[in-house]
């Protein structure tokens, strides 16, 4: 599957982007999705991830009650909302796809081209 991830942006603290991305293919709803992030001169981590039918999600600690991923298979897309960014969440955003058991955070096998998200404080 290949991935595109977009939506990313300049926003001030407090405030909120929605990230999306769109997977080619017909097999979009086989995959656990996920959202990662990276920021400057730090490894990639785990942001959260939603499950094949879109109705289980979960969160690492410090995005919990703040981001949301959802998924619409019809469309082939992913979302991950972020409300109350703060500076920490500035990060390239990474979406990915995996055929690995949910809940597992990994390992993914797919990986989308990132976008920038930038929160100033």
């Amino acid at each position: 599957v290949q991935l595109q991830a977009s939506g990313g942006g300049w926003v001030q603290a407090g405030g909120s982007l929605r990230l999306s991305c769109v997977a080619s293919g017909r097999t979009f709803s086989s995959y656990v999705m996920g959202w990662f992030r990276q920021a400057p001169g730090k490894e990639r981590k785990f942001v959260g991830e939603i499950n094949r039918n879109g109705d289980s999600t979960w969160y690492t600690d410090s995005v919990k009650g703040r981001f949301t991923i959802s998924r619409d298979n019809a469309k082939n897309t992913m979302y991950l909302q972020m409300n109350s960014l703060k500076p920490e969440d500035t990060a390239v955003y990474y979406c990915a796809a995996g055929r690995h058991t949910y809940g597992s955070s990994g390992p993914y096998n797919s990986w989308g081209q990132g976008t920038q998200v930038t929160v100033s404080s």
